[in-house]
């Protein structure tokens, strides 16, 4: 037997946020959807998402209100100058999906305690694939009470995992994506020079995947959508720079020295500077590949 229908207000309803509230409302929650672009809301009106035609009509009534925006500065600006006023119910939990930045999260979260709301953040692992199939990590910052009450809901999307207090979340879903960022490099140079070398990528592949230098880019990202040339991860290189930025952010406002991934950094942002707005993350092994990539 299937859930108890509530109210759910979904906010964002781009390349992550579209299945996600679709699976939500596969599942039985009656879900309102909003986001600025009006072909969204339609789109998401197809696939059993109420529109709602303002962020104020997201939020009446709902029990839970989903945030699923690029940055902390779009969600709060959602939370504190449209969203809450006159519009959320006193008690009702917001849970912020985006990638936003970790000590702002914590800020946001208080502010929203003293006005009578709870805030927790649960980003995501797993790309729009990951969406889709409802196998995503997600990565929950909160207290007990406030994470068992958004635990039936997400779960229904994926992997859900406490990974600590306010803030938590944000924080393990950017210096993951260092990693992953780090790793895809290094292993894109790696490559090339076997290549040049005379090596097999299938053979490199299957050797590393057995071997220490095993990762998720020796894995998943080359095989799947580098080697095929399709470079559809589905998840945007600027994303990737900008979590990246807030990991790098991170290890300074921890007094960590962080000169690796600095430097990766670096080299993803002189990427994003040379490839079109909306490339995939992927697609930095095919520009790593050409001779105009600048390193």
């Amino acid at each position: 037997m299937g859930p108890v229908p509530r109210a759910v207000g979904f906010v964002g309803l781009g390349r992550m946020g579209m299945p996600m509230s679709r699976r939500l409302a596969q599942a039985g929650y009656w879900v309102k959807g909003y986001d600025v672009s009006a072909e969204a809301r339609s789109r998401a009106s197809e696939n059993g998402v109420k529109e709602a035609s303002s962020l104020g009509e997201a939020a009446d009534g709902a029990d839970i209100v989903i945030l699923m925006l690029p940055t902390s500065a779009e969600v709060a600006a959602v939370v504190d100058e449209e969203l809450l006023h006159d519009h959320l119910p006193p008690g009702a939990l917001i849970v912020d999906m985006s990638s936003s930045e970790p000590l702002r999260t914590r800020d946001l979260a208080e502010r929203m305690g003293n006005a009578g709301w709870y805030f927790i953040d649960a980003p995501v692992s797993g790309g729009v694939s990951g969406a889709e199939a409802g196998t995503l990590t997600v990565m929950i910052g909160g207290g007990v009470g406030e994470v068992e009450r958004a635990r039936p809901f997400l779960e229904h999307l994926g992997r859900v995992v406490h990974a600590g207090p306010v803030g938590a979340g944000h924080a393990i879903k950017a210096l993951n994506n260092l990693l992953s960022a780090t790793h895809l490099w290094a292993t894109t140079e790696a490559m090339i020079v076997g290549q040049r070398f005379g090596l097999d990528p299938q053979v490199m592949l299957d050797i590393f995947n057995s071997s220490s230098g095993r990762s998720g880019s020796t894995a998943n990202k080359w095989p799947n959508f580098i080697l095929p040339g399709t470079y559809n991860s589905g998840f945007g290189l600027r994303l990737m720079v900008k979590d990246m930025g807030t990991a790098v952010r991170l290890s300074e406002q921890m007094g960590v020295s962080s000169e690796l991934g600095q430097a990766a950094l670096r080299l993803w942002e002189q990427a994003a500077e040379r490839l079109p707005a909306e490339a995939d993350h992927t697609e930095v092994a095919r520009w790593l590949r050409t001779d105009d990539h600048g390193t």
